[in-house]
């Protein structure tokens, strides 16, 4: 979102992957939690973004290093944590919390909006599709979003992920569980009636067709940053289909 907005970062993630032409000059910091402290601390950022779930130890240990963090779970929290960092940054530059104020206005709006209802045409126009693995034949009752194999792993309805879905016409079905992103076991599923949704990421599904082929259920390949990037990956996705 940052880069989008033409804002300097001067480091990375090694998950921050786009866009591709922008990020090549910017050094990658290691990952979410196993950061190269030195490194970050010799490119004297003016503001590191944190997630609260990611990131408790950094922020318990009282360093220098200014900070702000996120802890987005849905839309309206999205709102809230780029609300936040354009504080942040809006305090010095005008200019950027301009562009930040566009960016909520346009979140405001979809946050406003109903969700889409995409009814007997959900499968002709599904929101976020890269490839169908197994189309539907019968009517869909239950929809999962993949995250993970080895052990399979779903997205709930209380994630970003899942109100994202739940906004384009995607409503993932209950889960009794509080965990945000747990072990699910595929055998209990109804195949009949089942649509698996499998992200492009964090796990390379997009590789795994002719595996997933064989599952007994109505799947998709979808875009996972789409669904999950909750900058403006998301805001664009969610303008095209709300």
């Amino acid at each position: 979102m940052l880069l989008s907005l033409s804002i300097e970062v001067t480091g990375r993630t090694r998950f921050c992957i786009e866009p591709k032409d922008k990020i090549k000059s910017i050094p990658t910091v290691g990952g979410t939690k196993d950061w190269d402290l030195d490194l970050i601390q010799s490119l004297k950022p003016d503001l590191i973004i944190l997630d609260k779930d990611e990131n408790p130890k950094f922020m318990s240990e009282g360093h220098s290093i200014p900070f702000v963090a996120t802890h987005v779970h849905n839309i309206q929290t999205c709102i809230e944590g780029i609300a936040v960092i354009s504080d942040a940054i809006g305090k010095q530059d005008t200019v950027a919390r301009g562009k930040f104020d566009s960016v909520l206005k346009r979140w405001g709006k979809i946050a406003s909006s109903p969700p889409k209802d995409l009814k007997s045409t959900r499968w002709l126009t599904l929101p976020g599709l890269i490839e169908w693995v197994n189309t539907p034949k019968q009517e869909i009752e239950s929809i999962y979003y993949v995250i993970w194999k080895n052990p399979w792993m779903v997205a709930t309805k209380e994630t970003f992920i899942g109100d994202v879905a739940r906004m384009v016409g995607l409503p993932l079905s209950n889960s009794a569980t509080t965990v945000h992103y747990p072990e699910i076991d595929l055998s209990l599923l109804d195949p009949k009636s089942t649509l698996l949704l499998f992200s492009s990421e964090p796990y390379p599904f997009h590789k795994k067709v002719s595996e997933l082929k064989s599952l007994p259920f109505a799947s998709a390949i979808v875009d996972g940053q789409a669904f999950s990037w909750f900058g403006t990956h998301a805001l664009g996705f969610l303008e095209t289909n709300v």
